[in-house]
């Protein structure tokens, strides 16, 4: 078949247009979840808390959101992300106005399910390019999240104000309208046609040695294949240092004095890192291949959150939250095509979900941890634990590569 027979390009605007949807949301819940559940609890030591919860429920969400997706097709699944968004930022705000903890802890649950869902538009991208081409594919998907990142200074920012945050209904608002924009985003996914696996499998875009009759294999089978488990250490590494990292952020970013509106330009410049540069990224990917952009990434990464021990400035953390957010572009995008070229159509939505179950999990305890540091000790203990979080698996997947590598075909299912 003929791609150009296909509305590729069509979906994918489409699909990244979804994300900056999400991402508006994901600005809301980064910049003012943790400050929500201080306010509204009384207890200022649960700093890690917020981030926590939608973080690990994002995880859970995301294994199942992948099963699904490889078995009903990928929009059906991320619309549904879309209505928990909804529902999600809704329940948030109510529990603001009535000073309920349940229902903001609901709601922030209700967040990161969402938000772990929607993420997975990264996997329907993959399916619509052939893999010399996947890197690239996946990027001009990522690159709509920039556009959710002018939501925090247009739309955001001036909710807020330059004061700082002293009751919850300050934050009714702004949770509201992140409903609205998900309500805009459920609007745009329903629009993706057809679906973006029934396009793969059309064009044969699946995994090197995959055939039509090939049975999707278990979890367990795919995870044994060369590359597999250095691609995802990768994710995992990236995506829980940059979240964990960005999520406690803006609570560093008021505790060195500055306000909650200041937050807000902190964590765009930081989103504008992780999808400005991604179209350049998904290019050079494709030519350098995916294991030196593995460990690069990481590596831009250890160099951004060391700084972060010596900065208070508005404007050196945007500096040290954008170079995070590059690094993590870098390696989270080669990792993704390197996991998604090891599996076929049928099996992309259970390990790319999986990824991100580890992946969240992982987050959600550096989160915890990094807020019981920065009470403890401060900001130091922070920027170094983060530091050693990705240089150590860099370290680890360079002294693996030096090993020969094994070469076999796909294994089928048993």
């Amino acid at each position: 078949m003929n791609p150009q027979a296909y509305p590729i390009r069509r979906n994918s605007v489409l699909l990244a247009a979804g994300l900056a949807a999400s991402g508006g949301m994901l600005q809301v819940a980064v910049a003012v979840g943790t400050t929500t559940l201080v306010l509204v609890t009384g207890v200022k030591s649960i700093v890690g808390l917020g981030p926590a919860i939608f973080l690990s429920t994002a995880a859970l969400a995301a294994l199942p959101a992948g099963r699904a997706m490889d078995r009903f097709g990928r929009m059906k699944v991320i619309s549904g992300g879309f209505v928990t968004g909804i529902v999600a930022t809704s329940t948030v705000a109510l529990g603001c106005h009535w000073d309920s903890t349940p229902l903001v802890v609901l709601g922030l649950a209700l967040v990161g399910a969402s938000s772990g869902t929607v993420i997975l538009s990264r996997a329907a991208a993959a399916d619509m390019y052939p893999p010399e081409r996947r890197a690239r594919g996946i990027s001009l998907v990522l690159f709509g999240a920039v556009f959710g990142a002018l939501l925090g200074p247009l739309v955001f920012v001036p909710l807020f104000g330059k004061d700082r945050l002293t009751d919850t209904d300050a934050l009714v608002l702004p949770w509201f309208v992140a409903s609205a924009i998900m309500v805009v985003g459920l609007a745009i996914s329903l629009t993706v046609r057809p679906d973006p696996k029934r396009i793969g499998e059309e064009l044969g875009y699946g995994a090197e040695g995959e055939t039509e009759t090939r049975a999707a294999a278990s979890l367990a089978t795919i995870l044994r294949r060369p590359g597999v488990v250095p691609a995802l250490v990768a994710a995992v590494a990236s995506f829980s240092v940059m979240v964990s990292v960005m999520t406690l952020s803006g609570y560093i970013v008021v505790g060195h004095g500055h306000s909650t509106g200041d937050t807000f330009w902190v964590i765009s410049v930081h989103i504008v890192g992780m999808y400005g540069l991604v179209l350049f990224v998904g290019n050079l990917i494709d030519r350098i291949g995916r294991r030196p952009a593995l460990v690069g990434g990481l590596a831009i990464m250890g160099i951004s959150t060391i700084f972060m021990a010596w900065i208070e400035s508005v404007g050196a953390m945007s500096l040290s939250l954008f170079g995070l957010g590059l690094g993590w572009s870098l390696s989270y995008v080669a990792a993704t095509s390197e996991l998604v070229d090891h599996a076929a159509l049928a099996e992309r939505g259970r390990l790319v979900g999986f990824s991100d179950l580890l992946s969240g999990f992982t987050g959600a305890t550096l989160a915890i941890l990094g807020g019981v540091a920065y009470n403890g000790i401060g900001v130091e203990a922070v920027a170094v634990g983060a530091t050693l979080a990705v240089a150590l698996p860099a370290l680890l997947i360079v002294l693996a590569s030096r090993r020969p590598p094994r070469v076999e075909a796909l294994e089928p299912a048993r």
